[in-house]
């Protein structure tokens, strides 16, 4: 075996132990730090994992327990990295590479699944557990990559920030957010990032596979419904009921449907997907397309239009009292440059008479598909997989991009992964019997490791 295939077992090896190692913590985030998990336990393991390989890593609490991880891998070339050496002449500078993770995870009941959710067991192929797609498997592939690099000596051409972040499922107040308000400085001289949801496979053929990579993510606009009526006694006929103008409102928001939407994204992924399905596609009927698309067709779909999502509902204090307040929580994911016109179609359908607050607000992101990175990830992809094809996507949901977006960094996802075909990938995010593939994963650290070495 030659030493490039010992070190690239070793690293195969590493990932699926770390992924395992990381499932096992138990990092619940149920969105009130009083009665989440925390990170610190992941973070200090992580932290540990960085330091045994020589570098430094930085850890920052937000709050007890929400705590967070960056180092600074320097690179090595001359195009402007933390050794302050000037471009060679002809050379343009270019800034650091930030590749993101989150420590945190949604909560999962044991009762609803096949193996414990953090016991990170492997059977029939698969790491199981939460976090395991979203998004522990990754975490595992920067330390993994990371740390050949640094035990083969090798030194990447640019500055690498890595940065294992909490609170990423409640928006990152305490995580992204919070260090980007408290210590940017951590983040000095990035330029661009990578970090979830992007370059998993979808397959179309055996000799094509193609990689979405994440270059757009809806914006996320939390929003709570307020009715108020008269309170009064439950045993009488009530026609001013807030309860009940609440639930109607919420129904009605529940099952609309907003306008399609076209965003420059979205109409190059779809555009794509003709291509390599050798189907035709209408601009003004794009369902048509992505109903073709099998088990991503609900991430695509939810890309076409904004949505909204009831998820929460608080009312009364006592079985026989009417009360006169009563309250929901919706779930708005905008496209890019709709938010104005999405509260006004959303303010239609609610009625005049139900209060609108917004509670937590993050614009969506969109960059183009071009560059030498884009180009780079292109090409780790196709070294491992000769039926590999990048495309550009939307995310229907947000992450930490959102975060270092407002640093001017250019944001994409990718977190590679090849898929069995039939697995339902969608599905899995914070969904029950979450799991990752032991090959997806020693794949994807194969990519991120020429990735890491060459951009």
């Amino acid at each position: 075996m030659s030493e490039a295939s010992t070190a690239a077992s070793t690293a195969e090896d590493e990932v699926v132990a770390i992924c395992r190692d990381l499932i096992r913590m138990d990092t619940t985030n149920t969105g009130d730090t009083a009665t989440s998990a925390g990170e610190r336990v992941a973070a200090e393991y992580v932290a540990e994992k960085l330091a045994e390989v020589g570098l430094e890593p930085v850890i920052r609490e937000s709050a007890k327990g929400r705590t967070s991880v960056v180092a600074r891998f320097a690179g090595g070339d001359q195009r402007g990295n933390s050794a302050g050496v000037a471009p060679a002449a002809g050379q343009e500078a270019r800034g650091a590479l930030l590749v993101h993770g989150h420590l945190d995870v949604v909560p999962a009941d044991a009762d609803e699944w096949t193996v414990h959710p953090f016991s990170g067991e492997i059977a029939d192929g698969y790491i199981w557990g939460r976090g395991a797609v979203d998004m522990k498997d990754f975490d595992a592939m920067m330390l993994a990559a990371v740390r050949q690099m640094r035990r083969e000596g090798r030194t990447p051409p640019r500055d690498l920030v890595l940065a294992f972040l909490a609170d990423e499922e409640a928006g990152g107040e305490y995580g992204g957010h919070w260090l980007v308000d408290n210590h940017a400085d951590l983040f000095e001289g990035c330029t661009e990032a990578i970090g979830e949801v992007g370059g998993f496979s979808y397959t179309v053929t055996d000799d094509l596979r193609l990689y979405l990579i994440e270059t757009a993510e809806k914006g996320m606009t939390w929003l709570r419904l307020h009715a108020r009526g008269r309170p009064g006694h439950g045993s009488m006929i009530h026609d001013d009921n807030a309860i009940t103008a609440l639930a109607e409102a919420v129904a009605r928001v529940g099952r609309h449907r907003f306008p399609v939407v076209m965003t420059d994204t979205v109409r190059a992924f779809l555009a794509e997907i003709s291509d390599a399905l050798g189907i035709d596609l209408d601009n003004d009927a794009p369902e048509e397309a992505i109903a073709k698309l099998g088990l991503i067709a609900p991430i695509i779909g939810s890309t076409i239009r904004n949505t909204a999502n009831p998820t929460r509902l608080a009312a009364g204090y006592k079985e026989n009292v009417i009360p006169s307040r009563a309250s929901a929580t919706i779930d708005c994911r905008t496209l890019p440059g709709q938010h104005e016109a999405f509260l006004a179609q959303f303010r239609d359908v609610v009625g005049p008479d139900l209060a609108v607050e917004i509670i937590q607000r993050q614009p969506p992101l969109e960059t183009s598909f071009d560059g030498d990175l884009v180009a780079a990830m292109g090409a780790a992809l196709r070294a491992e997989d000769p039926a590999a094809r990048a495309v550009p996507y939307m995310l229907s949901g947000g992450t930490d991009a959102k975060a270092f977006a407002r640093l001017g960094v250019r944001c994409f996802g990718f977190a590679p992964l090849r898929l069995p075909p039939e697995l339902n990938f969608a599905a899995l995010f914070h969904g029950i019997d979450e799991r990752v593939p032991v090959e997806g994963l020693q794949f994807g650290v194969r990519v991120l490791n020429r990735l890491l070495s060459t951009c």
